[in-house]
């Protein structure tokens, strides 16, 4: 059991790489509410990558990330800034799915980029150091 939730955390982080791979594509060919987009679900599988190692998974997005606050930041295993990158990206994510006419800059969507990289890098050094709690 415990091997599989490394393997599927593995297997979330490798879409996480793959969402911020394909943010920065879309970000230099100008798409910058597709990048943003693929930018949110970077974290969003990251995310899933750490909750991956409990066990737990939820259907809604708004539960997974509420789990990982609660376990992850709250509880300091996670810096708290993240917080609010998360509640940003979540918002941008859904302006620019469901609004009409939304639009964000490119420096935004900059800033959302470098802080995925930074955000994907602490949950990889998470994972790798971390042994799957048993059930």
């Amino acid at each position: 059991m415990i091997d599989k939730r490394k393997t599927l955390a593995g297997y979330r982080l490798e879409t996480a790489n793959d969402c911020m791979s394909s943010a920065k594509l879309e970000f230099d060919a100008g798409k910058y509410k597709a990048s943003a987009n693929r930018v949110y679900y970077a974290m969003f599988h990251a995310i899933r990558a750490v909750l991956a190692l409990d066990g737990v998974d939820f259907k809604k997005h708004s539960a997974v990330i509420s789990q990982f606050r609660q376990s992850y930041i709250k509880t300091g295993i996670f810096d708290s800034k993240y917080s609010d990158t998360i509640k940003h990206m979540f918002n941008v994510r859904m302006d620019s799915d469901y609004e009409d006419f939304y639009v964000i800059s490119k420096d935004e969507v900059k800033e959302q980029i470098d802080e995925i990289i930074y955000f994907i890098s602490a949950v990889t050094a998470y994972i790798t150091t971390q042994k799957p709690k048993s059930s």
